[in-house]
This record gives structure tokens, C-alpha cells and sequence, in this order.
């Protein structure tokens, strides 16, 4: 049977099992069961004759009805102290309830409560001496006083002593809990941060070479008047560019999977644009690339600048197929790198290859995507239509000297 299972205050403990309260209620029988037979021995040898019948009958019984009163000590413990208190006025057995009450009152650690039971304790075992009249030297007041304020003391001490613990427990169980919480929440993060970073990888992997293939698909699938060159051109993109696409969801997916026997693939930089602009023009987008960089600008930031080129060309090859796309990358260490890509309207000639292309599906994701890069490299991404109904992307990322250029 478990009682202790209501809400507490923050000085108690929590409920426990029936076999760890049980050391409380016998200690207190054990203490009260000292005191009366001590009270006995000496009524006997004062009196001469045998103890009278509440002695041997009702101080047992109130004494039982204190020790089961002690199971309701943590709900309602200053109740249970005054009542035990008071019983132990008529029963000596009653006096080790009476002490173990006063020690959970303690636990609560509150002043005005511990004051108040204490007093009571003492002035009660005053009346209890008066109550079996057993005769003392005139001079011993001070022993009858300083032995009830002595053990009040001690059941003070201890019942401090285990509140501060249950606190302490308490405290370090709170921090376990809430770091566990934090641990929890900070590795929701980090898996979230992961999928996006897959996400992003796999769509500037991807994105790019799919968008080619599909365009060139697309061409094949809705010109029939292509001479037989064309058709060859057509194909050998179509195949090689599948071929790159599944190679670098390889290496991408190789990357994610931790492969310690694979390397890792180079990253892309500034340097892999004009060979980007190369395969998209290869594919039949009109493409023209201006270059005016001085130096060699960070990883950060020449991986970030090819990023933008790669979406700019994508997005034109699915929005705006046979259009003029104007590619300009310009800047210098000690200022900023900007890059823009512009895309004229699509193309209405249909002599051109990608005039009738329909474009595929967009995810909406690509640009959200690349503010990212551009925000974690310190830049900022600017897109929007222009006058004549075409497209403009364009990034500006901040280009810091370097130690080796400043001593330059």
C-alpha cells in the first residue's frame, strides 16, 4: 500500500516504495518503545506495585494509532506533528512518532513551521512528565528541560539535513532532464541542418544537368525537322550528361554516407565557370561570359560565386529556353566579387533548337536555397524580372584580403 502519492511541496520527496517508509515508522516504535519501558522501570520501582492498566493498554494504543498517523506525515505534515505531539503527553510510545513528524516538518525547511512544532514538542513532554507523576529532585528542572530541547534539536538537525539533500537531488535531476531536452532539441537541429544541406547538394548537383537533359529532351521530342547532325548533337548531350549527372550523385551520395575508402569530390570554384558556361552553351543556350577578376578569391567565396552561375543558367534553361543569357563575374580582393546572371525573354524563332521546349517542373526551392549560401558567405542575392519581361540574378560576396596579398 503506497499513501504518499499526492503532489508535495518542493522540500518533500517523492513517493517511494512501502519497504523505504517503513524504516521510519520503526524507528519511532523502537524509540518509543525505549521510552515506555524506561517509564515503566521506574514507575515500578517509585510506585512498588505493577503499572495500571493505561500504561498497559491505552499508552500502546494511542502509540499504534501515532506510528499508522506517521503514513500521512508527508501530505499533511504539520498536522501530523500537533497531533503526535499532543499524543504523547498520555502515551510515552508516542513520543518517537512525536520526533519523526517533527524531522519531516524539518525536511520543509520553513522557519515558522519547524518553531512552532519544536515548542509544542517541548512544552508537551513538560505536561507528559506530569502525567504519570513520577517523582524527580527539586534541583533537576533544568535536566527535564534540556533533554526535550536536546532531542527536538537533533530531530531538527537531521530532518534539515535530508530537505537540503532532497533539494540537491532534486536540482541535479532537473539539470539532467533539461540537458537532456537541450541534447534532444539541439539534435532535431542538427538533422534539419542536415537535410537541407542534402537537399541543397542534391538540387546544385543535379538541378543543372537534369535541366539540360530535359531541355535537349525536349527538343527531340518536339522538332521533326532537325537534320541528322543535330539529332547526333541532341543525343550525345542527352547521354553524356546523364552520364555526369550520375556520377556526381556518386560522389554526392558517397559524401553522405561517410565512405572512408572514397575521397572526397573536389569542390567547384571560381575557376569551373567558364567550363559550366561551356556545357550549357553545348546544350543550345546562347551563353556569353565576361571576366574581369583580379586574384583568386576564397574557397567560400568562389565555391558560392559558380553556385549562383549554376542556378542562373539552370533557371534560364527551364523558364526562358532559347534565350540570350549574359554570364558577367567581376571584382578584386580588398572590395567584393559580383556576379550576375541576365537572361533575355524566351526565344519565339522556331529555327531555334529550344524554341518549343516546355519547361519542367520548378521546385521553388533553388533560390531559397542559394540565399542561403550567399547569406552564410557574407553577400547578398538580389532576383528579379527586368523591363523586357527577361530575368536578372545577380550576388554580391565580400572579397577580404588576404595576409600574402596585404604583404603583396
Amino acid at each position: 500500500m503506497n499513501i504518499d502519492t499526492g503532489r508535495v511541496n518542493p522540500g518533500a520527496a517523492p513517493p517511494l516504495g512501502w519497504w523505504r517508509q517503513t524504516w521510519r515508522p520503526a524507528a519511532a516504535a523502537a524509540v518509543g518503545a525505549s521510552g515506555w519501558f524506561s517509564t515503566g522501570v521506574v514507575l515500578a520501582r517509585e510506585q512498588g506495585t505493577g503499572a495500571d492498566s493505561w500504561f498497559l493498554v491505552g499508552d500502546p494504543l494511542v502509540g499504534l494509532g501515532c506510528l499508522v498517523l506517521l503514513l500521512w506525515r508527508r501530505r499533511l505534515p504539520v498536522t501530523v506533528a500537533l497531533v503526535t505531539t499532543a499524543a504523547s503527553i498520555p502515551s510515552a510510545i508516542a513520543s518517537g512518532a512525536a520526533l519523526v513528524a517533527l524531522g519531516s516538518v524539518a525536511t520543509r525547511r520553513r522557519p515558522v513551521e519547524i518553531g512552532a512544532v519544536a515548542a509544542a514538542h517541548v512544552v508537551a513532554s513538560q505536561f507528559a512528565l506530569q502525567f504519570y507523576a513520577v517523582d524527580s529532585p527539586p534541583d533537576a528542572w533544568w535536566l527535564r528541560l534540556t533533554l526535550p530541547v536536546l532531542t527536538a534539536g537533533i530531530a531538527v538537525a537531521l530532518g534539515t539535513a535530508v530537505g537540503a539533500r532532497r533539494v540537491e537531488v532534486r536540482s541535479l535531476r532537473d539539470r539532467a532532464e533539461s540537458a537532456e531536452r537541450e541534447q534532444s532539441a539541439r539534435a532535431a537541429q542538427a538533422r534539419a541542418l542536415e537535410r537541407n544541406r542534402i537537399a541543397r547538394e542534391m538540387h546544385d548537383v543535379l538541378a543543372h544537368r537534369i535541366s539540360l537533359v530535359a531541355m535537349q529532351a525536349g527538343v527531340l521530342d518536339h522538332r521533326d525537322n532537325l537534320r541528322a547532325e543535330e539529332s547526333r548533337v541532341l543525343v550525345r548531350g542527352i547521354a553524356e550528361g546523364s552520364h555526369q549527372a550520375l556520377e556526381e550523385l556518386r560522389d554526392v551520395l558517397g559524401v553522405l554516407r561517410a565512405d572512408p575508402g572514397r575521397p572526397e569530390p573536389p569542390q567547384p570554384s571560381l575557376d569551373g565557370i567558364p567550363g559550366l558556361v561551356a556545357d550549357t552553351r553545348a546544350s543550345g543556350l546562347d551563353v556569353t561570359l565576361t571576366t574581369t577578376v583580379a586574384g583568386t578569391p576564397p574557397d567560400l567565396v568562389g565555391r558560392t560565386c559558380y553556385r549562383v552561375v549554376q542556378e542562373g543558367l539552370t533557371n534560364a534553361a527551364k523558364h526562358a529556353p532559347g534565350a540570350r543569357v549574359r554570364v558577367t563575374v567581376e571584382g578584386a580582393a580588398g572590395d567584393r566579387l559580383e556576379v550576375g546572371v541576365h537572361n533575355a525573354p524566351a526565344a519565339r524563332d522556331s529555327s531555334s533548337l529550344t524554341a518549343e521546349l516546355a519547361p519542367p517542373p520548378a521546385s521553388g526551392f533553388g533560390l531559397l536555397g542559394l540565399g542561403e549560401r550567399v547569406g552564410l558567405a557574407g553577400g547578398e542575392l538580389s532576383h528579379h524580372p527586368t523591363p523586357g519581361n527577361g530575368y536578372v540574378l545577380t550576388a554580391r560576396l565580400p572579397w577580404p584580403n588576404t595576409p600574402h596579398e596585404r604583404k603583396a
